[in-house]
């Protein structure tokens, strides 16, 4: 963690976000007269494979869920079956 002025962040803000992004710091500390005042941090995205199977057991799924599949395809194409 570093701290840094409002004065310098300014100035080297493309070489702090840099930093922070490469991993080289995790954290830089933005201060304005001595008091710190702003924290940054890279954005993390969160890994998406973890989302799968969030719901298991959670819901049951009627043996009937594709039953309106078709009407609802001809309705949103505008195409008829024809019977």
């Amino acid at each position: 963690m570093q701290t840094i002025s409002l004065f310098d962040a300014k100035t080297h803000l493309s070489r702090i976000v840099e930093s922070l992004v490469d991993g080289s710091q995790d954290q830089v500390i933005i201060s304005r007269r001595g008091k710190a005042v702003v924290s940054l941090t890279a954005f993390r995205r969160a890994d998406v494979s973890k989302r799968i199977g969030l719901a298991k057991g959670r819901f049951d799924i009627p043996e009937n869920i594709d039953r309106a599949n078709g009407k609802i395809a001809s309705l949103l194409t505008g195409v008829r079956k024809r019977s």
